[in-house]
């Protein structure tokens, strides 16, 4: 289903739109053992609700309201917590990892050795040597199955990590994706409601064919951008591959993404996380440098949820200040 979701985008909007999990929920999902019927429902949920958000202009609303420092904390916070993160899977293997990041720096602009492909190739070779591939257990060809889910599920899947999930959702998702767009393709932005509606489409039919909970990411965009993506061909290679792997080898995905080298990973997390922190660079070392500090501060320490409420009250409290200065000066000039 995710495969089916990436071709999609890549065919529509021709940009290598990142199709991700919805990580609340998975992490929610994962820590209290939900049964797969709960995980399709919460899918479900999310789709109707990024639907309405989209059809009403809520999410229009909410990124009008959004200023500029907030939307570089949120970019700057997960370009840090994607390198908080790589440090973590570097570190157990560090030469490994210190290898994958010189490759990287040298073979990223490589038309003829992409630097992803070399790591994916490495990762491989480095699993048949350790004997990870006798992991796989032989192609059998697996269709989808049709899933159902009850309505106390979906309510459930809302109550226990949907609504938490929301904000995440609209500040990486939504905001920060639609304004990397606008960064990386000035003349092909792609509007927050647009996004909205993607997430609200896409959630409302895969779960039903056992898909799990989906959205954009500003992390995961950012991360197809420096390894060379540029068009929606991206997305359409990437499907192929979901699609391949899921009617294929169903039954032994888990042990081979398991297996695949975490340093090799953590190697190009953290340089896309470094990549990510580099848009501080348009901030204004005035008034905007607190609310971004705020943002960032909150989101790294607690959730990326809190880090946008922050944001959003320190900038409109010294927005609140600046006039009331400025409205006490007017009167001693009057």
């Amino acid at each position: 289903m995710m495969g089916l979701a990436n071709i999609a985008t890549g065919l529509i909007y021709r940009l290598p739109m990142p199709i991700e999990p919805m990580k609340v929920l998975a992490v929610v999902a994962i820590a209290q053992r939900w049964t797969p019927s709960m995980i399709y429902a919460s899918g479900f949920a999310m789709g109707v609700i990024w639907l309405v958000f989209g059809l009403t202009g809520v999410m229009s609303w909410i990124t009008r309201a959004t200023p500029r420092p907030v939307i570089r904390g949120i970019q700057i916070s997960l370009g840090v917590l994607l390198a908080i993160e790589a440090v973590k899977l570097i570190g157990p293997a560090w030469l490994l990892g210190l290898v994958a990041v010189a490759i990287v720096l040298i073979l990223r602009n490589n038309r003829y050795a992409p630097a992803s492909v070399v790591l994916i190739l490495l990762g491989v070779v480095l699993m048949a040597l350790h004997g990870d591939l006798q992991a796989v257990r032989g192609f059998a060809f697996c269709l989808p199955p049709l899933t159902m889910f009850s309505l106390e599920e979906i309510w459930r899947s809302l109550a226990l990590a949907g609504f938490a999930q929301i904000p995440l959702t609209a500040t990486n998702a939504v905001i920060a994706t639609s304004a990397l767009i606008s960064t990386y393709w000035p003349e092909r932005r792609v509007s927050e409601s647009r996004l909205a509606l993607n997430m609200g489409l896409m959630n409302l039919v895969l779960p039903f064919f056992g898909g799990m909970p989906l959205c954009h990411g500003a992390g995961g965009l950012a991360g197809q951008y420096y390894f060379g993506a540029r068009t929606g061909g991206t997305n359409i290679l990437e499907g192929l591959i979901e699609i391949s792997l899921g009617l294929f080898l169903a039954a032994s995905i888990a042990s081979l993404f398991t297996a695949f080298p975490s340093a090799i990973i953590g190697a190009m997390m953290l340089l896309v996380g470094v990549e990510m922190v580099k848009f501080a660079k348009d901030i204004r070392w005035s008034l905007d440098l607190i609310p971004m500090a705020a943002t960032v501060g909150v989101s790294v320490s607690s959730n990326m949820a809190f880090g946008f409420a922050a944001g959003m009250a320190v900038y409109y409290l010294l927005q609140g200040i600046q006039k009331w200065r400025r409205g006490r000066r007017e009167k001693k000039g009057g």
